[in-house]
């Protein structure tokens, strides 16, 4: 019997304890591994130490904002740079979206996000869903 491919791996990156647990629980539903990170610090220092295909990524947060880890994470060399994000924001306008992008972010959402809209973009972020 052949292995299964592992299943994606996302990393949510949130300060709001609620948010978390609905990512990950609709994620973990579509069939994503998940870990959490609280903060940018934190979420830069688990993208160095562990694989992930996908970062999803809130802006407001304490000790290193989403802009920041953006920015942070594709100053990186080898794979982490490269690492697909996803923001998902309560910043409704479009210069906010212009500055997700242009600190990294391959799309930018604004909460809140329906479960199957989180699901989709994961799939299409990860490769899940061509």
């Amino acid at each position: 019997m052949a292995d299964r491919p592992a299943s994606p791996r996302i990393l949510i990156v949130d300060d709001g304890s609620l948010i978390r647990l609905y990512y990950r629980e609709t994620l973990e539903a579509a069939g994503f591994e998940v870990a959490e990170a609280i903060n940018g610090i934190e979420a830069l220092e688990k993208v160095l130490s562990e694989r992930f295909d996908l970062a999803i990524v809130d802006i407001n947060m304490p000790k290193m904002n989403g802009m920041s880890f953006l920015r942070a994470l594709r100053g990186q060399q080898g794979e982490a740079a490269a690492l697909p994000a996803l923001v998902i924001s309560s910043e409704a306008g479009e210069r906010d979206a212009a500055a997700a992008r242009a600190a990294g972010a391959n799309f930018y959402l604004v909460k809140p996000v329906t479960p199957a809209d989180l699901a989709l973009h994961a799939a299409v972020l990860t490769g899940m869903l061509a």
